[in-house]
């Protein structure tokens, strides 16, 4: 369903044209794709867990953390609080859409981290992915081989899975020779 949403929106910035570049207009329409894209950051964060330092001591529910701490955060566990994002297992991309982000805390969701030490190519990184997936998605429908049960994820310095994904691309009846 989800993926049918993001070809509708695709297929009304492009038509049929498959050729044609992505441009800077086009990139502020694909509003779906990048609800998508930001859901699928949620669900299999890249960088499972980010590290801090205490500069000074910090109270944290009524613990006195020292200066020098090293304080872990599990973005992958953030990103599942079933408080801030119910049904947290569920692929729901309009939990992004702005109407459903009101009042949400900003370190809520933290895929690049958050602060002063976050990723400064946030932005370029979510541009590319966004040009390459919709380059991909006006082409093909994308089917998973495997059943989300048997991915087996490692989380090392970014989360992948174990053995890879596999995938089947298959072609957009719209595509001409299709």
């Amino acid at each position: 369903v989800e993926q049918q949403k993001i070809h509708d929106e695709l297929d009304s910035i492009f038509g049929d044209d498959t050729e044609r570049h992505v441009n800077h207009g086009d990139m502020k329409e694909m509003r779906y794709l990048e609800c998508a894209l930001k859901e699928s950051q949620r669900i299999y964060s890249t960088v499972p867990f980010y590290s801090r330092l205490c500069e000074e001591p910090f109270e944290l529910g009524g613990t006195i953390l020292p200066k020098g701490t090293v304080i872990k955060i599990a973005s992958y566990f953030l990103h599942r609080d079933p408080e801030v994002f119910p049904k947290p297992e569920e692929f729901r991309p309009e939990r992004f859409l702005p109407e459903n982000s009101k009042g949400r805390h900003p370190f809520a969701y933290i895929p690049f981290s958050a602060g002063p030490r976050n990723c400064i190519g946030q932005k370029f990184a979510l541009s590319v992915v966004k040009i390459v997936v919709a380059n991909i998605l006006r082409r093909y429908k994308l089917q998973s081989l495997d059943h989300r049960d048997q991915v087996i994820l490692i989380a090392e310095m970014v989360l992948r899975p174990k053995n890879g994904l596999r995938i089947k691309l298959i072609p957009r009846t719209f595509l001409k020779g299709a």
